[in-house]
């Protein structure tokens, strides 16, 4: 799961969400659902998305600590559970997030959302808030297990800044020093092959229903993650364009 996760709880049922208003249908930008595993390159992709349709990235972890800071309604709320040690229920998630909806760069031209929905029930409030509205697609970034695992178990870390390094491909300048901030790059403790093979198992069990929910609705698009970052983006953007045009 994306390292920015943020222990949610389940829905209690009948719980209501109120739409917002959002990006009106042929408004330059785009309204996207992004998923992936952990080392899919999930996160890279939503940044570029977010800057090439010049809409925000909504990333989970980001927005609940941004909610905190800012002392909204549903940020007390989430702090609340969160300094208790306990999981934030699902309708504290869903209005943390139709908070940051409603902002107007959001609101005007769209969003890339990362790490939300991560449930059916998530994606029925999502629904909700969007309408009359809907997404114009989800993306589900696919790479192989084997290659996530090289990724991942190549992948090092500042132990200061948090600053993310490849071994292979994009290591810090002076082995073992942070080009950012000079701190230790280190590999994770929870980057070994079994800890991220446990993680990948439990991405697919919680996604696989939400990825067939998505399918059922037309709203779903399997794109290779694999090769270089510009022709991946370059996939998913021949995707995301093909159909917006088509649903004009």
């Amino acid at each position: 799961m994306a390292s920015d996760m943020i222990g949610e709880a389940p829905a209690s049922p009948g719980t209501l969400v109120s739409a917002v208003t959002v990006v009106a249908p042929g408004t330059p930008g785009a309204r996207l659902v992004i998923l992936g595993k952990q080392g899919a390159g999930k996160g890279t992709q939503a940044v570029r998305l977010s800057r090439h349709y010049v809409v925000p990235h909504i990333a989970t972890g980001d927005t609940f600590r941004a909610a905190i800071r800012s002392g909204s309604e549903f940020g007390i709320l989430a702090k609340r559970y969160l300094d208790a040690g306990e999981l934030v229920p699902d309708e504290v998630v869903i209005g943390v997030v139709k908070e940051r909806l409603t902002h107007p760069d959001a609101s005007h031209r769209g969003f890339v959302l990362d790490g939300f929905p991560r449930t059916v029930g998530q994606a029925e409030a999502l629904e909700t808030i969007l309408e009359p509205l809907n997404l114009d697609l989800v993306i589900s970034l696919e790479v192989p297990t084997a290659a996530v695992l090289t990724r991942l178990a190549s992948r090092r870390v500042c132990s200061s800044c948090g600053a993310n390094y490849s071994v292979p491909d994009n290591p810090p300048k002076v082995p073992g020093i942070c080009d950012v901030c000079g701190g230790d790059v280190v590999q994770r403790d929870d980057d070994t092959e079994a800890a991220i093979r446990r993680r990948l198992e439990l991405y697919e069990r919680e996604t696989a229903p939400l990825v067939s929910w998505y399918s059922q609705r037309s709203l779903l698009a399997t794109i290779d993650g694999t090769g270089p970052l510009d022709e991946v983006t370059d996939r998913i953007v021949t995707e995301i364009d093909r159909r917006k045009l088509g649903a004009v």
